[in-house]
């Protein structure tokens, strides 16, 4: 084990990609010390991707990219401004309250950092937003399209935990929702403090019925895509197609046939970030195993129980382990990483697997807006022209939001697991 951790750390620091540092690592361990089972390594390799449910992830991407590319991201942004612009600091509103909803769409974050971000980071500057300021909002907000549903880490973690989409999908709805309802109170006392200016809705959007009613089609698509997977009319990798098709269908609706000649691009889009994760669940799956095999998701079960400690306690402690490791490991490998190592100590201390996928979702959703590895901040320093640490300098005031929920929804398990009991029994 020593030697998989030493060379796990050690790829990594000398900038090693993620996937291949897991592929390297696990390889050495199998050369030093397990030479006779080096042979089954391909097998284990193909047999991590070999899953139908994952099926449903390179069609989750594709329908954000299909819903990037029709015209979303401006008809959420007019929508948004009409709801909430004319209050004070109305623009910080209209970029939260987008979020929040565009991140039920794009189930992605680093999505919505570039698609609101793009058009919202310009027109803050604008309007004598500090630029830093403007990034800094953009790349909290966008957390919510981690646990929103529908949702590519939920999505991941169901599959690696073999829980129920559904279930999952309807157990980050109250915490996303609080996250984004802490960062418009947090944006109201910011925008008083510093007399942050009003905004008027867009001319004659209030008027104009046939542009609200494409913005109401365009508020459907998650409780479309949500509703079939929990409901049971559709698996999730069914609910994902046809969120796909309803992509194309909304997007030929509201820019005619540019949604259909944008679809290559949203195609090539998708499949390179589907290989991106597929390359990482083949090489994470081979190092689990590996843990596996030295029984180290056992040993940490049971050295839990040998503590006696409560659920919370257990949860808080993951909750503080997800926010460091977060800083340094990328989203969708520290899903695989950890929830197969820590997933079991926390049910043999009696937390819900439905409840431990949010708090890792929730806790991971802060550091991808953390330096050094914060994918959002990348993103958002390329759109920007600032650096990470002035942009994350912006976002902290607005993550006081994410680390509330955090606590909360370890603090308080209905917070979770009401609505999927409500819904799903």
């Amino acid at each position: 084990m020593l030697i998989l951790i030493l060379s796990f750390a050690v790829f990594l620091v000398i900038g090693v990609p993620i996937a291949y540092a897991l592929g390297l690592s696990s390889l050495l361990y199998f050369l030093i010390e397990q030479p006779g089972l080096a042979v089954v390594v391909p097998q284990r390799v193909f047999s991590g991707m070999n899953n139908y449910a994952l099926i449903s992830l390179p069609l989750f991407i594709l329908m954000g990219q299909v819903m990037n590319s029709s015209g979303i991201t401006a008809r959420l942004i007019d929508l948004s401004t009409v709801l909430v612009g004319r209050l004070r600091g109305g623009l910080g509103l209209v970029n939260v309250f987008s979020s929040m909803v565009f991140g039920g769409i794009s189930g992605s974050s680093t999505s919505d950092t570039a698609s609101i971000g793009a058009v919202m980071i310009p027109e803050m500057k604008k309007r004598n937003y500090s630029a830093s300021f403007a990034s800094g909002i953009t790349v909290a907000s966008s957390t919510m399209g981690m646990i929103i549903p529908p949702s590519v880490p939920i999505v991941l973690y169901a599959i690696v935990a073999q829980e129920s989409v559904g279930r999952l999908f309807l157990g980050g709805l109250i915490p996303g929702l609080m996250i984004g309802i802490l960062q418009i109170v947090i944006m109201l006392t910011i925008a008083q403090r510093r007399q942050y200016p009003r905004e008027t809705a867009a001319p004659g959007l209030a008027r104009d019925f046939r542009r609200m009613g494409a913005s109401a089609a365009v508020l459907a698509m998650p409780v479309f895509v949500v509703g079939a997977v929990v409901l049971g009319i559709a698996t999730a990798v069914e609910s994902a197609g046809l969120g796909v098709l309803f992509g194309l269908l909304l997007g030929a609706m509201l820019i005619g046939s540019k949604a259909i000649t944008a679809l290559p691009e949203s195609l090539r889009a998708a499949v390179m970030m589907s290989a991106k994760i597929m390359t990482i669940i083949a090489f994470s799956q081979l190092f689990v195993w590996i843990l596996i095999l030295e029984r180290v998701p056992e040993a940490m079960a049971a050295f839990v129980i040998s503590l006696d400690l409560g659920p919370v306690v257990v949860l808080l402690l993951i909750a503080g382990i997800v926010l460091v490791l977060g800083t340094f490991i990328d989203v969708s490998p520290a899903i695989l990483l950890l929830t197969p190592t820590l997933l079991p100590a926390a049910v043999a201390a009696g937390v819900s697997p439905v409840q431990f996928g949010i708090v890792l979702i929730s806790g991971l959703a802060v550091g991808a807006c953390t330096p050094p590895v914060g994918n959002c901040l990348n993103v958002c320093a390329a759109i920007s022209n600032l650096r990470i640490g002035e942009i994350f300098r912006g976002a902290s005031p607005f993550l006081l939001a994410n680390l509330i929920t955090l606590i909360l929804i370890c603090l308080f398990p209905a917070l979770v697991l009401w609505v999927p009991a409500l819904w799903m029994g």
